[in-house]
């Protein structure tokens, strides 16, 4: 049977998992069910371009509320490159309408959109007069191109002319065949007179919206965030609360994300952000709104991404966009990011992830090895001199000091590490841990299917859903979990000696009953990828368990 020592360990590894959604939760609370938040509201024209009835009411606070397209008529073109498609008006000088990323897909099959009704009006241009009035510059914008439809091939820049206050104001878009990114230039010198402090802004409104089947557990990654000074600036909003905080000084860059999409404003020279703001808003709907002020009286070069949280794509951008990552505690976030550049090379050679988690299984079995045929050596060998051990504290019941000063002689005597038994299964946690990270927030696994009902690694594998929620289980039952706890009973058994009796044997029999039944309600919530890899190793350690027990009969034949 599992000692003591073994069982302390596997109770420490549970502590940890129970705590570690908590902390998630803790550091990302998770808001009110809002199953239907962000639906979009807004109306489309018969071509599918979407317009806002002027009429209509705004019941979006006023810290958030977006300023009302006025031009008559609006240009809408559709720009398609190897990443995305696009439809972009010319209302504010180049708002985009429509964002489709091609290589991402929601749970109907549909491409995933990035532009819902409350973000639809965004790349806003606005500046506060010597009166201390908002002034947007929303309608008059013109684009210099006669086609409707563009297939970016090669770097394209769309350039946005306006004739504001008889003064020529130019706003360009600039799209890339292969990126994300797109380079705005703005040049509103023209006008920098009548800028209050010789500034304006570019307004982003609304965030980014919502991607995923269960919106619950998505709501606890929407976060806003703001890079200045070489320090990373989170922000998220409360249920029920509104604010708008200022920033001062020069700023890299805003950003605000979903659970695997992300929006950020970048500073190309990082020398032209002089102040900025993030405004948040949540009654119904989750909303953040991002603006960096700029000097009026310079041309303005930055750069917008919009697109995936790719941990190597946005790295690539060279401004540190990948800390809003979140990779797990500190001593966790260097093996989760060696986890998922294995699981991604790997992926370049095989296509389905599920084939890539028993292989790579299989490899962590064999470089734990060493270590874990010393925990079964060590918990056969603990188990040999129990007897000696229960006769220790029968003798000595009433001195502890001398119990302890027995057993440890015994131990040496025996050359027998109690430490032994527990040691190398929480030298496995930190990967545990990591894989736990993995699964659960990167987006390379996000949809990613393996066999069978099992159609994402990053999801539990439901099998139906229950009319009812069981506390800490959930409302579905799942097949990988149930695997996972009768592997975990097998591996169990094999460590039961067959001649242990008595009320300690009892005790420790329970006790790993309990460890089974509290594992299988716990990881139904888990990734099905984090229960496929954890099954798998338990399946190899049984292997590796009767190898380990064949090989000592080998060694120690019985005599009869």
């Amino acid at each position: 049977m599992m000692d003591r020592n073994t069982l302390t360990a596997l109770l420490l590894i549970t502590v940890v998992l129970i705590i570690t959604p908590y902390y998630m939760d803790l550091i990302s609370p998770t808001t009110k069910d809002t199953q239907e938040y962000f639906e979009d509201q807004q109306n489309t024209d018969e071509n599918g371009v979407i317009y806002k009835d002027y009429n209509e009411s705004v019941s979006t606070p006023s810290a958030l509320t977006p300023p009302i397209f006025s031009q008559k008529e609006e240009k809408t073109i559709e720009i398609e490159n190897d990443l995305f498609v696009a439809r972009i008006s010319s209302a504010y000088g180049g708002t985009i309408r429509s964002f489709k990323t091609k290589e991402h897909l929601k749970n109907d099959s549909s491409l995933v959109e990035l532009i819902s009704g409350e973000n639809k009006n965004n790349l806003i241009l606005s500046y506060k007069d010597f009166t201390g009035e908002d002034i947007t510059i929303d309608d008059g914008w013109v684009l210099q191109e006669k086609e409707d439809s563009f297939v970016i091939t090669s770097t394209k820049t769309f350039t946005y002319i306006n004739e504001f206050e008889n003064k020529k104001l130019i706003k360009t878009l600039t799209f890339y065949p292969d990126r994300f990114v797109i380079d705005i230039d703005i040049d509103i010198t023209a006008i920098s007179n009548n800028t209050l402090a010789n500034n304006f802004s570019i307004e982003w409104v609304g965030g980014i919206p919502p991607t995923e089947k269960d919106s619950v557990a998505e709501a606890a990654y929407f976060y806003s965030y703001l890079y200045q000074g070489g320090e990373l600036l989170d922000v998220k909003v409360g249920s029920n609360e509104t604010f708008k905080n200022d920033y001062k000084g020069a700023t890299d860059w805003i950003a605000t994300r979903s659970k695997y999409f992300v929006v950020c404003i970048l500073d190309d020279s990082k020398e032209q952000f002089v102040g900025s703001a993030i405004s948040a808003s949540f009654e119904e709907k989750e909303l953040y709104n991002l603006s960096a002020q700029m000097q009026s009286d310079k041309i303005a070069n930055i750069s917008l991404y919009l697109g995936p949280l790719e941990y190597e794509r946005i790295k690539s951008l060279g401004v540190n966009l990948e800390l809003v990552m979140d990779f797990g505690w500190a001593i966790i976030r260097p093996i989760s990011k060696s986890v998922l550049w294995v699981l991604k090379t790997m992926h370049t050679v095989i296509p389905n992830y599920g084939v890539i988690l028993i292989i790579f299984s299989i490899l962590v079995k064999l470089i734990v090895y060493p270590l874990t045929k010393r925990s079964y050596q060590s918990t056969q060998a603990m188990q040999s001199i129990q007897p000696e051990i229960n006769a220790l504290r029968e003798k000595h019941k009433n001195n502890p000091t001398k119990l302890n000063q027995a057993t440890m002689e015994l131990y040496k005597k025996k050359g027998v590490n109690p430490l032994g038994t527990c040691f190398p299964m929480l030298l496995q946690m930190p990967l545990l841990f990591a894989l736990f990270t993995v699964f659960r927030s990167t987006i390379e696994l996000r949809g990613e299917p393996f066999v069978f009902w099992i159609k994402d690694l990053s999801a539990p594998d439901v099998l139906f859903y229950l009319p009812f929620k069981i506390p800490l289980y959930g409302n579905y039952v799942c097949a990988l979990p149930i695997l996972m706890a009768l592997s975990m009973y097998a591996q169990q058994k094999m460590m039961q000696p067959n001649n242990a009796t008595g009320p300690q044997a009892d005790q420790q029999k329970m006790m790993q009953y309990f460890m089974m039944g509290f594992f299988f309600l716990l990881f139904n919530s888990f990734p099905s990828g984090l229960n496929l890899y954890y099954t798998l190793f338990n399946i190899l350690t049984i292997a590796q368990q009767k190898l380990t027990k064949n090989e000592k009969a080998a060694i120690n034949p019985i005599k009869v």
